[in-house]
């Protein structure tokens, strides 16, 4: 289930540092958060899709992965990109 093309450019241009930031941590959170709400929904109706589940799981622990980076390496942008994106921690 991949991201239309306007969804991850909008999700881009609000999270950049600059104009050219297409790999920092908060982008990369920004993109998991908006694929692991879209498979959420997708779990609403196709309970029993265990494999779309495993690759849900994968998501939810490499976007904790990065917040935990952030939050070691620059405590202020973790506060910004969780109070953004409405990421309880």
């Amino acid at each position: 289930m991949a991201l239309a093309m306007e969804a991850k450019r909008q999700i881009l241009n609000t999270n950049q540092r600059h104009k050219s930031d297409t790999g920092s941590p908060e982008v990369q959170i920004a993109l998991l958060t908006q694929r692991i709400t879209l498979l959420t929904e997708h779990f609403k109706t196709h309970r029993k899709d265990h494999g779309s589940r495993k690759g849900l799981l994968t998501l939810v622990a490499k976007r904790r992965r990065l917040l935990t980076y952030l939050r070691d390496t620059e405590p202020e942008r973790y506060k910004g990109v969780l109070q953004r994106l409405g990421i309880r921690r």
